[in-house]
């Protein structure tokens, strides 16, 4: 297991440089002794640099400092779903030029840095938070 998050470091330890924290191990489930990669990154990544699994294990990430405003939102005194795709959309047309910036592509288009925040794919992310709220397993928001 630590051979894997070695190999993990080796392969994405170049992304240090960018903001990312490689953490760990972690055990999530005891009963099925399923581990998980623990990563730190800031809110401003470009989240297609990482895979979502590496060699069976999952990759968890949080993320390290503040959210934008766009990100804090409520809804009648109650938190609304923080990652709701219109979060991500309001958050890069304000922020274009700093997200280029930031990221060290100006010629990102909008598409890019929507997948580049968004987890790596904005229409999947909008497609399972729209899934989540469905079922009711996050408030509702609206979709533009």
């Amino acid at each position: 297991m630590f051979e894997i998050l070695k190999n993990f470091e080796a392969k994405f330890g170049g992304l240090k440089k960018k903001g990312l924290r490689i953490e760990g191990l972690s055990m999530i489930d005891p009963k099925r002794k399923k581990h998980v990669i623990v990563i730190c990154k800031p809110f401003l990544f470009d989240n297609r640099q990482l895979p979502k699994t590496y060699e069976g294990l999952d990759i968890k990430a949080k993320i390290a400092g503040g959210l934008p405003e766009e990100f804090k939102s409520t809804k009648n005194n109650k938190p609304a779903y923080v990652w709701a795709p219109q979060h991500f959309e309001l958050f890069v047309d304000r922020c274009a030029p700093e997200i280029k910036e930031r990221l060290g592509n100006p010629k990102m288009s909008r598409k890019e840095m929507l997948d580049a925040l968004a987890f790596g794919d904005f229409e999947a992310h909008k497609k399972k938070a729209k899934q989540l709220m469905t079922e009711g397993k996050v408030p509702p928001f609206k979709l533009n």
